[in-house]
């Protein structure tokens, strides 16, 4: 209880200054620029959190503040790498789709754009904890990201049952509510994806 407790605080302290900024925006598809620009705290913050879950589940004596704020510190640039441009590509998905009739767009590319966004997400996602564990050249991860989604459908899976269990939650409740169980998801996180990591740091990480 007490890892839960620290790590929610320290995500929702991570995450406040987008958090503040999307509760002042209005809910409107004008503003979905804005709410990807408050969604990039997220992304340093959730590959942190994955790696302190991580340092838990091989240690249970390790402390949450020390291991999140490492894990901050050391793949917060890395997050950024792959969080912002997966945001901008989600971005123009989303306002696509918003505004669909403006700029000429079918309605049967609707589901086409729901299906690459959702790509997108798991990639980013997939990517944000391979980097949170592992030290990889950008290209490199982004590389095993797609390989692993690919190769690992099981665990592709679960990551999406995970997303869309996130996604529906605020959809059907509040915001408030996925932020209030950011700490139990991002546990989640760390122990589904475990058996990717296994197999990466088998096949992709030399071992001396």
């Amino acid at each position: 209880m007490h890892w839960f407790v620290v790590v929610e605080v320290l995500l929702a302290l991570a995450t406040a200054p987008g958090l503040a900024g999307a509760l002042l925006l209005a809910p409107d598809a004008s503003n979905l620029p804005l709410y990807a620009l408050c969604a990039v705290p997220a992304g340093p913050a959730l590959a942190a959190s994955v790696f302190a879950w991580r340092a838990f589940l091989v240690d249970h004596d390790a402390a949450p503040a020390r291991e999140f704020l490492r894990g901050y510190r050391l793949d917060a640039l890395d997050a950024l790498r792959t969080w912002v441009p997966a945001l901008a590509v989600l971005t123009v998905l989303a306002v696509n789709m918003a505004h669909r009739d403006v700029v000429g767009a079918a309605a049967v590319f609707t589901p086409l754009y729901a299906v690459l966004g959702a790509a997108v997400l798991l990639w980013a996602v997939r990517v944000l904890v391979l980097t949170a564990v592992f030290t990889f050249r950008w290209r490199d991860a982004a590389r095993l990201g797609v390989l692993t989604l690919l190769t690992r459908p099981r665990s592709t899976l679960a990551l999406l049952s995970l997303l869309v269990l996130a996604i529906g939650t605020a959809w059907v409740t509040f915001d408030a509510v996925v932020v209030l169980l950011a700490s139990v998801l991002t546990f989640l996180l760390a122990h589904s994806e475990g058996t990717v990591l296994r197999e990466v740091r088998e096949r992709f990480v030399a071992s001396y």
